[in-house]
């Protein structure tokens, strides 16, 4: 990906999405948006506990305690399948490896489009959210180095397993824009999604506004900028 592209990216998709289980936003403004990863290391899960977590699909949200901490909700895996997933993968990668690649990273939705598919899926749409509407134009250059693209919904595998192994995430110069161009994919689909590895700590100085939500009702305003 060019600098040019990358404004262009930006330029089509200048608001970033990411939905939070509920009442989270509080945790997230004192300590940022933790990958499961990080959430693991900063509640100290180890062992067979934190494997069941980080390295199997959940099929159910787990929550996290500690004390001085509170509470955490690390969210369930319910649109990848297992067998599916097996189908899928490639470059020898087995289902483990791509559940730890997951978790070491914070995802963003580059659409609202996006972002309502999800708050509209299973279970979820019965369900209440905190939504994080953030600036992508400064997020993407602080945290640039850091940052992958990816031009599929890597944490799902319904209703088909779209192939992926290890060049599926790419970082920014190495994003393969111009092809997923050439070949139509509309403004606003040549990037699902934006990953940031392990944590982005400072994420409130990114964000323009919080809201709670349910399918594509807004609720109320957590906060705003």
């Amino acid at each position: 990906m060019t600098d040019a592209e990358l404004e262009e990216l930006i330029d089509d998709c200048p608001t970033l999405y990411h939905m939070a289980e509920r009442g989270s936003w509080l945790s997230i403004e004192k300590y940022g948006l933790l990958s499961t990863t990080a959430l693991l290391d900063q509640y100290e899960i180890s062992g067979e506990a934190r494997d069941v977590i980080e390295a199997e699909r959940r099929s159910n949200s787990v929550a996290l305690q500690k004390e001085g901490i509170g509470r955490a909700i690390v969210r369930d895996q319910f649109p990848m399948d297992g067998k599916g997933l097996v189908r899928c993968l490639q470059d020898g990668l087995q289902p483990q490896d791509w559940y730890r690649l997951l978790n070491s990273k914070v995802f963003f939705w580059l659409t609202r489009s996006r972002l309502l598919r999800l708050l509209n899926a299973g279970n979820y749409r019965n369900e209440e959210h905190d939504v994080l509407q953030l600036d992508a134009a400064p997020l993407i250059g602080t945290y640039k180095e850091k940052i992958w693209f990816c031009p599929i919904n890597s944490g799902c595998t319904k209703p088909f397993p779209h192939p992926r192994g290890k060049t599926t995430f790419s970082r920014i110069p190495d994003y393969p824009y111009a092809m997923w161009k050439e070949r139509r994919r509309p403004r606003g689909e040549r990037v699902v999604e934006l990953a940031v590895d392990y944590s982005v700590p400072d994420v409130k100085s990114f964000v323009k506004r919080v809201v709670r939500m349910k399918g594509n009702d807004e609720l109320q305003t957590l906060w705003e900028k």
